[in-house]
């Protein structure tokens, strides 16, 4: 079928073109190249273009007649979110509505949305299922609030069927190293600390060693890109096939946790072997860090039929260290 992927160059967007095209799927992919990094997608068919060009929009949907969309770009930086929250609702909300308008003006009634763990905000209870309260406490995860709930209005005024996926800390790369998580700035923490084991940084920080947890640091519950990519893979068939209608929306995550020290542990044993070394600093507490977030996934189990693949830690590691090495070693 033909599909169109919104930011389809990114870390997430990337790896899923990859399995679109390898499952058959004649794939574009529209991007802006806001963010990420510089590795030349070698999937589907690239067009360089921004959700605010709603001409664009409409041309592209006129030339290649879309069964359906899988909706990855955003602005996704917290810290950002707060001091620049005009940036995020433009964005992620109004060039979204672009989108959503888009497909309703040419009757493309399937899509995917990139969502996240931020649309609950503090956790009032772990793990994290979907009736647990959305309340989001920075503008990022609001954006992303805002839409899910637009995608319900859109479904029940237009007929739009939808699946956001709520990720929790989406990690790891393409096993067979071709794709790989690259973000300018970095803030995801496996990366990080694989990239001090290189050199690239000086030394991974730990923020507070004082948590409620069994080694005192936070607890995130980590989920291999490609893990993301079988559930939305699962969800566009569900989707199409007619499976799934409304506006639905999905916890992602493989409900048990890791700990900043078990994550930094785990990276040395593997760095260890090509005989690097992690140089670790400690750091206070973050506001507004909670000690645990996990993910109950079983909706996602029941309804899609979705398994995590990759959910040992050592394994997500070995691939993104892979990787690391190309992007830097090698080039």
């Amino acid at each position: 079928m033909n599909v169109l992927v919104v930011g389809g160059a990114g870390y997430i967007g990337s790896h899923m073109v990859k399995r679109l095209v390898e499952e058959g799927h004649a794939v574009w992919v529209l991007d802006n190249h806001s963010t990420g990094g510089r590795v030349a997608l070698p999937f589907g068919t690239l067009v360089k273009g921004d959700l605010a060009d709603a001409p664009l929009l409409d041309q592209l949907f006129q030339a290649h007649a879309f069964q359906a969309v899988l909706h990855f770009a955003a602005h996704s930086l917290v810290g950002e979110s707060v001091t620049s929250p005009s940036k995020y609702y433009q964005n992620n909300v109004v060039n979204t509505l672009n989108l959503l308008d888009a497909m309703c003006r040419h009757q493309v009634s399937n899509l995917i949305f990139s969502s996240t763990a931020a649309v609950f905000g503090s956790p009032n209870y772990t793990p994290i299922d979907e009736q647990h309260p959305t309340a989001p406490i920075n503008p990022y995860g609001a954006s992303k609030w805002i839409v899910e709930r637009i995608l319900q209005d859109y479904a029940n005024a237009y007929g739009l069927n939808s699946v956001a996926l709520r990720y929790f800390n989406a990690c790891g790369a393409d096993p067979d190293v071709q794709l790989g998580e690259w973000h300018e700035p970095e803030t995801h923490l496996i990366p990080l600390v694989l990239q001090t084991a290189l050199g690239k940084r000086d030394a991974i920080t730990v923020f507070g060693r004082d948590y409620p947890t069994p080694d005192g640091t936070c607890i995130r519950d980590y989920i291999h890109v490609e893990d993301l990519c079988t559930a939305h893979a699962l969800a566009l068939d569900h989707l199409v096939s007619g499976k799934l209608s409304g506006a639905c929306a999905f916890n992602l995550g493989n409900g048990s946790g890791f700990s900043v020290q078990q994550v930094v542990a785990a990276a040395q044993k593997v760095v260890g072997q090509d005989g690097y070394t992690i140089t670790i600093q400690e750091g206070e507490r973050r506001a507004g860090d909670p000690a645990v977030l996990v993910a109950d996934a079983r909706l996602a189990q029941q309804v899609l039929g979705w398994r995590s693949q990759y959910a040992e830690l050592q394994t997500i590691i070995e691939h993104a260290w892979a990787w690391e090495k190309k992007r830097w070693l090698v080039g």
